[in-house]
């Protein structure tokens, strides 16, 4: 499966992975353990503060591939894991986005895809520090039940420290993987271990894995003139919803966009929430091993009623470049602070023991030509603290539309 030309967007789901052709681009891993695995990067910072990683020179991808691939077979063939002496390959390379899943988590990884995974209901990112911190918690969830809040620091998952882990391994422990056998992850209501610290307070919790939907998209009116809708995630549907959540609103209001903590997703799903807002036109470029192709929006969005997008150091990937479409083409107020600063083109390759390895091959910028891959994005209004309110002051000042 390889991208379409330019002024199309590709499809990233991928459903046939041949080695050197299936080419996407995930601008974030929605995972199944209900983990970010996109907000545990390798050897980078996810708390969106001053401090950030230099941008780091993208491997040469074709190169690494083929090495990838060497390793992973040779490995199989003495009766190790392909997997395993892939990873390495990778964590030389200094591909800091690049991972290698077993064919099981990828499996997993495609479901969430859809929204749907095995999980506990938590998702994760690792602080400047190194530790794994708590962002968000799904309502109802195994983690919720178990009083699990935001902001708590995960220290251990069923007796394992995961302070340095990478987003694979601590996807890897939430879910259980290969406890059920060939690599695959554990069943639902099978038992996990949360080690857990809040401020002073260190504990532990044994909750049971469940089958979750995420909520990707919600919408709720905060007034006659405002209705508030928050992305969670760029699962499959969740730009039509996004645009049907536009067509529904009152004559009129005004749209808070909520992209705070959205991990990101799939990119057409980004690209289609951005053609709510657009009439067609630029919404990125990106390179794929130095050639250059673009992102347009479908024609026909509402360029008219007031937006306002509300951002965080947690805003990240397929969030971060809908963020950067609006921002640059003048459609949108941003509030909040710097995003995450994840825009990494990525290529999945299955290898020889059913694994796939996803490498980094280009980067993506937004229509005004910024490069996002660690840099991020920096609002238009600055608002650490009560970012919603501030948004919905900024956007009762843009008036109503017609």
């Amino acid at each position: 499966m390889s991208l379409p030309g330019p002024g199309r967007a590709p499809s990233l789901r991928p459903r046939r992975i041949r080695r050197g052709a299936a080419l996407t681009v995930l601008f974030a891993t929605v995972l199944a353990a209900g983990a970010a695995a996109g907000a545990l990067p390798h050897e980078e910072q996810a708390d969106g503060g001053p401090e950030r990683a230099a941008v780091t020179r993208a491997p040469r991808g074709e190169d690494v591939q083929d090495e990838v691939a060497r390793a992973a077979a040779e490995a199989l063939a003495e009766g190790r894991s392909g997997a395993q002496a892939a990873q390495e390959v990778v964590s030389r390379s200094g591909d800091r986005w690049g991972v290698v899943y077993e064919a099981g988590e990828y499996a997993e990884f495609e479901r969430a895809l859809d929204g749907e995974y095995t999980g506990v209901g938590l998702w994760a990112r690792r602080t400047a520090e190194g530790h794994v911190e708590v962002t968000r918690v799904q309502r109802g969830g195994p983690a919720d039940g178990a009083g699990v809040r935001p902001g708590d620091r995960l220290r251990s998952i069923d007796g394992r420290p995961v302070d340095g882990h990478t987003a694979a391994r601590v996807v890897a422990l939430l879910r259980g993987d290969g406890t059920g056998g060939g690599g695959a992850p554990a069943e639902a209501g099978s038992p996990v271990v949360l080690g857990l610290q809040r401020g002073e307070r260190v504990w532990t919790r044994t909750v049971r894995r469940a089958e979750l939907a995420t909520e990707a998209v919600t919408v709720r009116r905060l007034d006659a003139d405002a209705v508030l809708v928050r992305v969670a995630a760029f699962t499959r549907g969740s730009g039509a919803l996004v645009r049907e959540a536009v067509r529904k609103a009152p004559p009129g209001a005004g749209i808070v966009l909520d992209l705070r903590g959205n991990g990101g997703g799939l990119m057409t799903e980004a690209v289609a929430a951005a053609s709510a807002f657009l009439d067609g036109g630029l919404v990125a470029t990106y390179d794929v091993h130095g050639e250059e192709r673009a992102l347009h929006a479908e024609p026909g969005g509402d360029t008219v009623r007031p937006l306002v997008v509300i951002v965080d150091g947690g805003t990240m990937s397929a969030a971060e470049l809908l963020t950067g479409a609006l921002k640059d083409r003048g459609r949108a107020v941003t509030v909040g602070s710097r995003t995450f600063g994840k825009g990494a083109v990525q290529m999945p390759s299955r290898l020889a023991d059913g694994s796939v390895a996803e490498l980094t091959v280009g980067h993506y910028r937004t229509p005004a030509g910024l490069r996002v891959d660690g840099q991020g994005i920096t609002p238009d209004v600055p608002a650490a603290v009560r970012a919603q309110e501030r948004a919905r002051t900024v956007l009762s000042g843009l008036g109503r539309g017609a």
